[in-house]
């Protein structure tokens, strides 16, 4: 009899910029759900301060050689979490695509649903009605609708299932992930 590997307790919450994933984040935590923000506003609140060159608009390579590295961090503090559902808003999968993309790179290969995230993955679409500008989101509605079309694919492509969610309310939404998962992940 061949023992059944359990499915990885980390769910990555991908898709296109300003599609509303720290919204939905924020409510998987009022819920009760262990989150672990985004790597890159975190490395733009750092360069920031620091005054870095580690920006996208500055020295993308960098930035996603630093978002990689630190997706790679959290993954590794995520096995402290309390037992249940560890939600990432992005990860690795997301800088490697990112790189891939920037340098020509293969960095996806190695990557396998499942290893190190939950073989569903979740993507917010572009949802125009609610996307912003910031001063760590600089970047328009069209580079953020070209990167959701390279992240569908990578994840797609190395055999994740995506799930898209629908452009509904965040306790729906939220609802809708909770459902697709099923039941408390095993430690």
């Amino acid at each position: 009899m061949t023992k059944r590997t359990p499915l990885s307790r980390f769910v990555v919450l991908s898709g296109c910029s300003g599609g509303g994933k720290s919204t939905l984040l924020a409510e998987l935590a009022r819920r009760g759900h262990t989150i672990v923000e985004e790597p890159g506003r975190r490395i733009v609140a750092a360069e920031t301060a620091c005054g870095g060159t580690a920006l996208p608009w500055l020295d993308m390579a960098g930035f996603l050689a630093r978002a990689f590295a630190m997706a790679q961090a959290d993954l590794a503090m995520a096995a402290q979490a309390p037992p249940g559902w560890v939600f990432f808003d992005r990860g690795m999968i997301d800088a490697a695509c990112g790189l891939a993309h920037e340098t020509g790179a293969p960095s996806l290969d190695g990557f396998r649903p499942g290893a190190p995230y939950h073989p569903l993955v979740f993507l917010t679409p572009p949802w125009p009605e609610i996307y912003v500008t910031d001063k760590e989101r600089r970047h328009d509605m069209a580079a953020a609708v070209a990167e959701y079309d390279r992240l569908i694919e990578a994840y797609r492509g190395i055999g994740h299932q995506v799930e898209i969610l629908a452009k509904v309310d965040v306790a729906r939404r939220a609802d809708h992930m909770l459902d697709l998962l099923g039941s408390t992940p095993e430690p």
